[in-house]
């Protein structure tokens, strides 16, 4: 299908005519390819134990808030500016905004994406690894202290952490190389309908042991006064986790959205759609932590025990229940295609890029961007064992810094280029937005919250940003 695509690109090239650029085949395609790259660890691993970390329900709260007044406007700006243009942030930029102020901003999509995927494969290597071991049986019995072995011995081993990080991007280029249609489209519809039936099954089950409604009560409920435990510091905490966490589960800022925008048609107006894909990327969040709280309050595990809780608290879960090995390989498989629907997803922006800026074909932009992701994701995979020694103070070690490099710079940062771009008379503007915003049948976008999204978002971005490098300041000053 990709070869048959690319031969009708250059029979109108040939043609004297420019290109038609390939679109989703159905409306129900989109949704699910941009849910697919929303949904991944932001939503399945971060989420659940930032959740637990401060306080369960009440959190749960104010993070469905900042998605609605934060997180929201920002995808459908990204969607118009993809849709309006046709094209990937490459060339977006330069079409709608021919002053030049903003063309420097291409890159900025590339260049994020790409250091998203310098530690996202390596983390998604470790989700599909933790399948077989699951299955096997490793873990059945085992203490907090023994899956905590496990789970070291796993990144002492640069040749296992690099195979599953090959088998990652394999996946997610071959996928890629099979065109958007017959590829990324289809492939993801099926990953995301298993994803959903696994979720439903793990549900049921955690659910349903004994105990299980103190895990429930936990996470639905809202109940303030855990936030404020440790005073309005704690509060003030959470207020700036649920902000960054709107951002990070969306995978904003880095014109991930951006490219699906400009696969679409104008049937539908762009907010229903931002609407849609929110939604469902937040389901997925909410059924994780139906997984994961009831079953930690059933067996009597704290849920506050933050970046291991999935790898190294959960598989003491699961090997404490009846059918542990079997729940946690469902498990890991929901987690590695949650992990792997954003791998694609944003190979496809890695893909698209490099087609629309270099004029490739898409096997050429495929091999090109796959050597250039396998070579930058070995530091990540080497930083926990051959490399271990590379950390930067008050931040950590390479996983971690690209981590930071994107969380707590590209992804607010660019989101805030996102909003100003389409908001002020220095770049594209409030009413060319939101005409293409509002064309097609649907949702249309609030035109009354215009000071809100000019001057509010913005604001609010400042403080994710400052607020990201307060820790890490008071830390280089010896505060």
């Amino acid at each position: 299908m990709a070869d048959i695509e690319q031969s009708k690109q250059a029979a109108a090239k040939a043609a004297g005519q420019a290109p038609q650029r390939e679109h989703f085949a159905s409306r129900i395609g989109f949704i699910l390819v941009a849910a697919g790259c929303a949904i991944g660890l932001g939503n399945v691993w971060r989420f659940p134990y930032i959740t637990g970390e401060y306080g369960g329900g009440a959190f749960v709260l104010l993070y469905l808030i900042f998605l609605v007044i934060l997180g929201l406007p920002v995808m459908v700006m990204e969607f118009a500016v993809g849709r309006a243009s046709q094209k990937s942030c490459a060339q977006a930029f330069d079409i709608l905004e021919p002053k030049r102020r903003f063309h420097w901003f291409s890159w900025w999509g590339y260049i994020g994406c790409m250091i998203l995927m310098m530690f996202y494969t390596t983390v998604a290597g470790w989700m599909a690894a933790y399948i077989p071991k699951m299955a096997s049986g490793a873990f059945n019995g085992a203490d907090a202290a023994a899956t905590g072995e496990l789970f070291n011995a796993m990144l002492a081993s640069p040749g296992e952490l690099v195979a599953w990080m090959l088998a990652a991007v394999l996946i997610g280029f071959v996928i890629c190389a099979m065109g958007l249609q017959n590829g990324v489209e289809r492939i993801t519809k099926w990953m995301m309908a298993i994803l959903f039936v696994a979720m439903i099954a793990l549900c049921i089950r955690a659910m349903t042991l004994p105990g299980a409604g103190e895990g429930i009560a936990f996470y639905l409920v809202p109940d303030f006064s855990r936030m404020f435990a440790g005073g309005w510091a704690t509060f003030g905490e959470a207020v700036y986790a649920a902000m960054g966490q709107a951002f990070f589960s969306l995978s904003l800022g880095i014109a991930a959205m951006e490219i699906f925008g400009s696969k679409v048609g104008r049937e539908r107006s762009l907010t229903g759609e931002a609407v849609n894909v929110t939604a469902l990327n937040t389901l997925v969040a909410i059924l994780a932590g139906l997984i994961i709280f009831p079953a930690c309050f059933a067996y009597g595990i704290t849920p506050d025990s933050g970046p291991s809780l999935v790898f190294v608290t959960l598989p003491v879960v699961f090997g404490q229940m009846p059918l542990g090995n079997v729940w946690g390989a469902l498990f890991f498989v929901f987690m590695s295609f949650a992990a792997l629907s954003t791998v694609i997803a944003v190979f496809e922006n890695l893909v698209s890029f490099s087609m629309d800026k270099w004029g490739m074909t898409r096997t050429r932009a495929v091999v090109f961007n796959g050597i250039l992701v396998v070579v930058l994701s070995l530091p990540c995979a080497l930083g926990f064992n051959v490399l271990s020694g590379v950390t930067i103070p008050g931040i950590g070690d390479i996983q971690t810094i690209e981590d930071f490099i994107v969380s707590n710079n590209m992804l607010p940062l660019g989101s805030l280029i996102f909003v100003l771009f389409c908001t002020t008379r220095y770049g594209w503007g409030w009413d060319k937005f939101l005409k293409e915003a509002d064309t097609g049948e649907g949702l249309k976008f609030p035109a009354k919250t215009r000071l809100w999204v000019k001057y509010g978002i913005p604001a609010l971005i400042v403080v994710i940003f400052v607020m990201g490098y307060a820790p890490k300041v008071a830390f280089w000053l010896g505060m």
